[in-house]
């Protein structure tokens, strides 16, 4: 099979949906199914919300699943904005002498020269989905976990297509599979991806999606399957304890705000990356990109913005335990930064992105919204495509490797430490256009995510943009490297004028344009739409 989709055909020509009683918008129809299958059954957008993301770690395993993290921002229908976040830090013996000297054992060089390791049993860091799952529903739920996560299981034990994208994606992943349970129960027959339209099925994670939904979590912290998690990292060279996943916990943290173009946008704080998408937003109002009609004037300045505030990102974000962040997104940070952007695109060592696996990881994100006002999105992942490459024992659990985002540098503000919580990309989002107006978003994958949050609202608020056409919209990103890529549709009058700005700009595949979904709950109205780049769908009842 080809190992990149041609997903340019994909153009998408859908209209915004509409419905009164749920919508669902994700990256595969299965689960986008499954969860209007919960909300018909009784459920609410939060247990359809888990029941998604249940059943995305079986339709799409390579990118999500019960062995990462799992957030959430939500707006309830009682009028309470919040956030959950379902977030494991490195073990409690990962010190960084002791990850150094092991790096180094593992890489065959000085401790002192040594690299956080990208795949295998160093990065691997406590998982936080199936505390995140549970709390989720028992809090705000309807249902019992039970219920929620039954299609999840059936498709998982009784097989389900692999779709189109997600195929391409789990070809690429292939060697990503470390260890012999990952391989014989990812591949077929242990030796190859399936190819599309295949279909396929996973008893060993069916089996383990079954415990969750008799038992509850806790097997998954302090019985077997803690036990199996523990024996895969430590047999593989790793540090991590039982006491480490004993010690989880949920925790529901205050989200970060700024208004933009009279909308308020909420974003998760860090350790998240959302107050990158924040400064940006900040930059570009202060810049006046609401009122800008030229192509080219608003695309240099919504860049320059989002250059500049991953810049910040990169330098300050980190765990607020171990270390104190400036506050990147007030007004007063924003007119200093606004302040160094003209007309030419700045050129300057100190700015762009930190050399990292983040830059092309992917993930799965899901918006819910239900007639009741629930609004949901949610954003759960195993970092990049199947993790750490570790599946513990017979569970079918893939672990991620979220913890190759430290660093072993003792000066940097992100550097490993016991039970620190790594800079993390994801960030569901959630917008307030008006009292009874508010919609969850995102943009998933790696570094792609805060800057198309930047693009896919100033579609929807400076360009008035209905939802579908908002994600439609050609992107562009800035890369580690420092180019400007843009899709291959993007205007080639406007990219050839970035580039005469100062702009390296390149055309990029498509799979690194990211996955936008979102999910509107206007005064009893509801509406969604959905990534034309992914293989999802939008549902609505």
């Amino acid at each position: 099979m080809d190992s990149e989709p041609n997903l340019d055909r994909f153009d998408s020509r859908r209209s915004t949906a509409y419905g009164t009683r749920g919508v669902v918008a994700t990256s595969q129809p299965l689960a986008a199914q499954a969860g209007i299958d919960t909300l018909r059954d009784g459920g609410n957008a939060f247990d359809a919300a888990v029941a998604t993301a249940a059943t995305l770690n079986v339709v799409e395993p390579m990118s999500t699943g019960l062995g990462g993290d799992a957030f959430a921002l939500y707006r309830t229908a009682d009028g309470d904005i919040g956030a959950m976040r379902a977030c494991g830090g490195a073990p409690e013996a990962a010190t960084l002498e002791q990850v150094r000297e092991a790096a180094a054992a593992e890489q065959g060089g000085d401790p002192a020269d040594a690299e956080m390791p990208e795949r295998g049993p160093l990065a691997v860091t406590v998982p936080g989905a199936p505390r995140g799952w549970e709390a989720t529903v028992e809090r705000f739920g309807r249902l019992d976990l039970e219920d929620v996560l039954a299609d999840a299981i059936h498709y998982a034990t009784e097989g389900f297509p692999v779709s189109e994208v997600i195929a391409s994606a789990w070809d690429l992943c292939e060697p990503a599979l470390r260890n012999d349970a990952a391989r014989e129960q990812y591949l077929v027959d242990g030796e190859r991806a399936p190819s599309v339209g295949e279909t396929v099925a996973l008893p060993e994670l069916g089996s383990t999606l079954a415990t969750l939904a008799a038992e509850g979590a806790d097997p998954f912290y302090e019985g077997e399957i803690a036990d199996e998690i523990v024996a895969t990292v430590r047999d593989a060279g790793g540090l991590l304890d039982q006491s480490d996943l004993a010690a989880f916990t949920v925790e529901y943290p205050d989200p970060v705000s700024t208004t933009y173009d009279g909308a308020e946008v909420f974003e998760l704080p860090p350790n998240n990356q959302g107050l990158v998408a924040l400064e940006a937003l900040n930059v570009a109002q202060q810049l006046g990109v609401p009122e800008t009609d030229d192509p080219v004037e608003r695309t240099h300045l919504l860049a320059e913005a989002t250059k500049l505030a991953f810049t910040d990102g990169h330098r300050y974000i980190t765990d607020p335990d171990y270390e104190s962040i400036p506050p990147l997104n007030s007004a007063e940070w924003a007119r200093e930064r606004a302040a160094e952007i003209g007309q030419a695109a700045i050129d300057s060592p100190e700015v762009g992105m930190l050399d990292s696996p983040a830059e092309d990881a992917d993930t799965v994100l899901l918006t819910v919204a239900d007639g009741d006002g629930n609004v949901v999105s949610f954003i759960n992942s195993l970092f990049m495509g199947f993790g750490s490459g570790l599946v513990a024992g017979d569970t079918g659990l893939t672990l991620q490797n979220r913890g190759a985002s430290f660093e072993l540098d003792p000066d940097h503000p992100n550097r490993v430490a016991p039970g620190k919580r790594p800079f993390h990309t994801l960030i569901p989002g959630l917008v307030r256009f008006g009292d009874r107006d508010w919609a969850a978003f995102g943009v998933m994958g790696g570094y792609m995510q805060p800057q198309g949050h930047v693009q896919a609202l100033s579609n929807l608020l400076d360009r008035d943009m209905p939802l579908q056409a908002a994600l439609d919209e050609p992107r562009w990103r800035y890369r580690e490297d420092g180019t400007l890529a843009t899709e291959a549709r993007f205007d080639a009058d406007v990219a050839s004028k970035l580039a005469r700005r100062g702009h390296d700009v390149a055309v990029d595949i498509p799979p690194r344009f990211g996955g936008a979904q979102i999910a509107r709950w206007a005064d009893g109205t509801l509406s969604g739409a959905t990534e034309p780049r992914k293989d999802g769908t939008v549902d609505v009842f």
